[in-house]
Formats: C-alpha cells, structure tokens, sequence
C-alpha cells in the first residue's frame, strides 16, 4: 500500500508526555540516540505522512515545538500516563483517524505503518493495534476519532489502559513477529546506549 497520505488522511500523535522513571526522570522524548533526540527519529519517519503532526508531552514544550503542528498536554497535573496524552490528541487530532506513536521507538519503519493503516482503511470504525506473540501494543495503533467519547466515557468510568479500552471497543490487530526488532522500546539507559562489548 502506498505512503501517500492522500489516501487515508491520519493525524499523528506522538506520546512524548511521560515521567521517565525508568530514565531517571529525563524527559524521554529529549534524549540522545544515534546523535538526535528520539523525537527527531519519528518525526523524521512520519513528517511526509501528515499535515497534523502533534506531539503530547507535558514539559520542554519549546524545544518539542520545532518538530510538530500541534503541542498538547495532560490535562492532570500527576502524569496519569499515555491514556492522558491520548485523550488530548483525540480532542485535537484534525483528520477521521489518529495514529499514535510512542517516542522510544526509533525502529518503526514505513512499512509497519503502511500496514497499520491498511488495515485501518479495511476496518475504518475500529482501533488497530500491533499484536506480536501474545503481547498487544496499544501504544502503536490507530483509532478513529469519532471513539473519543468512548474513550472519554471509559476515562472517566476510572479506567487507564488503552489496551482494554481499544479491545472492548473492537480491536484489531496487526499481526508482527514476537521478537520483531522494530518493536524495540528503548525505555532504559541500558537499553539507549547498551555498553560496548569492546573491553578497554
């Protein structure tokens, strides 16, 4: 399926809103791999799909701004987690259908999202989500924007995982490979800049 944006018009959402436990706290999105932040690896990828390019992060707002059309944050002050930044980009997000990022993950390549969209095209009132082994990605997906009450509905009934929200609203899965290398979450410094296996 083609790239081309004008067949299946999405916005995108970039989740770069999180605490950063497991990075000691830095704001992960800023952080260095391969000489750029991860930001500029997925905006690198999806710029040339998108004329609503928005990034959810709830700090640093200047330095994410160069790299989308749109900023939002959560609307709870406590970092509530993705489920916030979601919500936020629903209530932005200008085109039918939201396709949704997390920004730790620099291997994601325009294939995977060609095939996201594919079956979101097949199934267009549906969530789609990347399935590998038994495991979903809630975090990599796409949703139609007219399930933004719902999700809302679901937010507000005190749920807080986009996993069971998008599976009781009819998700689908893209079926990829369990140890499929794009998946990789770089959330650790262990993971972002594995030590060399050359001794000194």
């Amino acid at each position: 399926m083609s790239l081309d944006s004008s067949s299946f018009p999405c916005s995108i959402l970039l989740l770069a809103g999180g605490r950063g436990q497991r990075m000691g706290g830095q704001d992960k999105g800023l952080l260095a791999w391969r000489g750029q932040p991860l930001i500029a690896h997925l905006q690198r990828l999806v710029r040339p799909l998108t004329d609503d390019l928005i990034i959810s992060c709830n700090r640093n707002q200047a330095l994410y701004a160069p790299y989308a059309d749109q900023l939002v944050g959560d609307d709870n002050p406590d970092f509530p987690g993705p489920l916030a930044g979601i919500r936020a980009g629903l209530a932005a997000a200008r085109h039918d259908h939201l396709l949704i990022l997390p920004c730790d993950v620099p291997y994601i390549d325009a294939q995977l999202l060609a095939d996201l969209r594919e079956i979101a095209q097949r199934h267009p009132r549906l969530p789609v989500m990347v399935r590998h082994g038994e495991f979903w990605e809630p975090l990599i997906c796409i949703i139609p924007t007219l399930l933004r009450n719902a999700v809302e509905q679901a937010w507000h009934a005190g749920e807080r995982s986009p996993r069971k929200i998008f599976l009781q609203l009819g998700g689908m899965g893209l079926e990829c490979p369990a140890d499929d290398p794009r998946l990789a979450n770089l959330n650790t410094p262990e993971l972002l800049h594995p030590k060399s296996d050359v001794s000194e």
